[in-house]
């Protein structure tokens, strides 16, 4: 058999063929692939000066992971440290085993439109899943935002990454009447 080779630019290393499969190589076509350009008025032909192709080099397309933690319906109430689980027992966390997580996101659905605050808290665990020391670190407290019959939206930490194991979120009626407050808590990698 009679072999040629082919090293098409932009490639390092060589393409062989023979004689029954020719790879067109060459000035026009330099890779072993044709590149079409789209004219406009929708046909395809070998790219020139006025229908150069378009490739997209912008930012590159990042893949997050996400996992539904937490789906819940909570009556907020007057009573001090409840979380959306509806414990009041502080050392209990809201969510655990988030490590993998560097960011929750809490999606809401309020009832009611009565004053409420609320309370994020975290923080780390040993290898066994025991907290490294009594307490929990405050990431944020404050209003909770919308009225009555409203959807909200938190990101928890609200600014840079939280790869935290342990998260309680609290919440507390400060005014009005007890009302119905759907969560869910979405953990994103």
């Amino acid at each position: 058999m009679n072999y040629r080779m082919h090293i098409p630019a932009p490639y390092m290393h060589p393409i062989y063929t023979d004689d029954r499969i020719d790879t067109p190589v060459g000035t026009d076509a330099p890779l072993p692939v044709q590149i079409l350009a789209r004219n406009p008025d929708g046909s395809y032909s070998t790219p020139n000066a006025t229908n150069a192709p378009f490739f997209n080099i912008g930012n590159p397309i990042r893949i997050r992971t996400t996992d539904t933690l937490l789906v819940a319906t909570t009556t907020v109430t007057a009573d001090a440290n409840r979380d959306l689980l509806g414990s009041t027992a502080t050392e209990l966390p809201t969510l655990d085993n988030c490590g993998q997580y560097r960011k929750l996101v809490w999606f809401y659905f309020r009832t009611g439109g009565d004053s409420t605050n609320y309370r994020v808290l975290a923080r780390a665990t040993d290898h066994n899943g025991a907290p490294l020391a009594a307490n929990w670190q405050e990431l944020v407290a404050d209003t909770l935002p919308g009225g009555a019959n409203s959807w909200g939206r938190i990101e928890i930490p609200s600014a840079g990454d939280g790869y935290y194991d342990q998260y309680r979120i609290e919440v507390r009626r400060t005014a009005g009447n007890n009302y119905i407050l759907i969560s869910k808590i979405v953990g994103v990698r």
